[in-house]
């Protein structure tokens, strides 16, 4: 196993004590390994750093040199620490016991080197300069989680100079303006979360192209429409939830169908129908839409994602009747179909009402307990005239009696919902 391999395992092992949102590595380390994709690399692999002798010289400067200088010269940029971070980052002190960082040993190099910074839950401030210079000065950086803070500035540039970069989280802090297209030099980045800051405008669809894992766009002002690209990404986990998308979520999606686990749309301004194509998410265990103004009938194709435990369709303009087969799906734990404009049920469906994992007030089920008034239902059938598309509900891209049913063996942990908490 290549060292980029053994040193990322090593990293999640150290991570996984820290971040709740990634139990997906442990996970998916297994998943990239079973179908070939070189973990740590881009679309094709990256070469190696080539390897380099240690200094000879007493005066030359070492890789944990380059790193205290550039921590210290950091700390001076930092304008409030209200929990005294920084408290122990002297010039006399050793950096590899500066509070938030950790330091490993880099075979490529024969030195050690400051692999990783951990600065979650600390508030720091430091003026527009930011973490700018900080990143580009930690040569071995591997890890840079900066969660909640309050770090403007631009994102750095140099990121693609930087070969052991796997997981950047710049989280919940004051970012602003376009896209920060500056993270599409991160090739070797398998996490990338920019959720929680006030980034805008179109998302950037190269970053659909981006190795990664863990993609968290949400909870941010980007606006327009989903590109194509989006079925590209060969991320388990995508949350593109509480922005300002509009229009119909890319049938390309289809194509992330070996990949994809999770993928929150939720919180957005999507419109149009389903694409069938979601059916092709057969490996998908969460799929939630909630609070858009998507319409149109169910596909039936969603028969086809087995694994499914949790569908959130509340919120939107669906109609017609919930097909049987979407009741039928035999891992699912919460069905959510409220406040729609659906007018029928059966007994399928039914059964899911009793056991509580479907709801499905607020319709138009007449026979059903908290459903809108008839005379608005009528008033929305008189407008609406695609709530019985025949290609819709027919067509199934899988051959349903050749799955294998499930339902006895443990579900895995979800983990998206969590990156909708700061």
């Amino acid at each position: 196993m290549e060292f980029r391999t053994i040193f990322l395992l090593s990293l999640f092992v150290h991570f996984f004590s820290i971040h709740p949102l990634l139990l997906l590595a442990r996970y998916d380390i297994n998943r990239r390994e079973a179908i070939g994709i070189n973990i740590g690399g881009g679309g094709s692999p990256s070469p190696s750093p080539s390897p380099s002798s240690s200094p000879s010289c007493s005066s030359c400067e070492t890789r944990l040199d380059i790193a205290k200088r550039t921590i210290l010269a950091f700390k001076q940029q930092i304008t409030n620490d209200p929990k005294s971070l920084t408290n122990n980052w002297t010039p006399d002190g050793d950096v590899c016991s500066f509070k938030g960082f950790k330091c490993a040993y880099n075979p490529f190099t024969s030195q050690p080197g400051v692999y990783s910074a951990q600065f979650n839950g600390y508030y720091l401030e430091a003026g527009d300069v930011g973490i700018n210079d900080l990143i580009g000065g930690l040569p071995d950086i591997s890890i840079f989680h900066a969660n909640s803070n309050k770090f403007t500035g631009c994102i750095p540039a140099n990121i693609s100079n930087l070969p052991y970069l796997y997981e950047l989280d710049l989280s919940n802090n004051k970012y602003q303006g376009g896209f920060p297209e500056e993270v599409l030099g991160g090739t070797n980045l398998t996490f990338l979360d920019l959720r929680f800051n006030s980034f805008n405008g179109p998302v950037h669809p190269q970053v659909f192209k981006l190795d990664l894992v863990g993609l968290f766009l949400n909870n941010n002002q980007f606006e327009g429409q989903l590109p194509n690209e989006l079925g590209s990404t060969p991320a388990s986990y995508l949350t593109v939830a509480n922005n300002k998308f509009t229009g119909p979520i890319p049938k390309t999606i289809g194509l992330a169908g070996n990949t994809l686990y999770e993928v929150l749309f939720r919180g957005n301004q999507l419109s149009g129908s389903l694409p069938y194509e979601i059916g092709l998410l057969k490996k998908a265990r969460v799929f939630d839409v909630q609070k858009n103004s998507l319409t149109g009938p169910l596909p039936r194709s969603i028969a086809c994602m087995w694994d499914l435990q949790i569908l959130i369709l509340a919120q939107n303009k669906f109609c017609g009747q919930v097909p049987k087969m979407v009741c039928k799906l035999p891992k699912i734990q919460n069905l959510t179909l409220d406040d729609n404009y659906f007018t029928k049920i059966g007994p399928a469906c039914r059964k899911l009402v009793e056991k509580k994992v479907l709801t499905i007030t607020n319709n138009c089920v007449k026979d059903m307990p908290q459903q809108r008034s008839k005379q608005e239902c009528d008033e929305f059938y008189k407008k609406h005239r695609s709530c019985r598309n025949a290609y819709m509900q027919k067509h199934i891209p899988c051959n349903l009696k050749a799955m294998k049913k499930g339902g006895g063996e443990a579900l895995a942990p979800l983990t998206t919902y969590g990156a909708l908490n700061p």
